[in-house]
């Protein structure tokens, strides 16, 4: 059984993921949220993703615990006595 490229297509839209809209719309407060983090030292932003990694390691455990711990360490680790 073959297929017309309209019945392909047709079926590609359906079955496939839809695109997510994130940066399509700049939203002016958004870039007032991350100006700080993009003007941020390279350490701190080391410690940025490093933190933003942990999070989301954990967002889909069921352990919640501990995570305060494991953001003292990175920063930590980041910042020699």
């Amino acid at each position: 059984m073959t297929y017309s490229s309209h019945h392909l297509r047709s079926l590609s839209k359906l079955l496939g993921e839809k695109r997510s809209s994130y940066g399509r719309k700049v939203n002016p407060q958004a870039i007032e949220i991350v100006e700080p983090i993009s003007s941020a030292p390279p350490e701190v932003k080391k410690i940025i993703e490093r933190v933003l990694q942990v999070e989301k390691d954990r967002l889909y455990t069921q352990n919640y615990r501990g995570i305060n711990d494991d953001i003292l360490k990175i920063i930590q680790e980041a910042i020699p006595e």
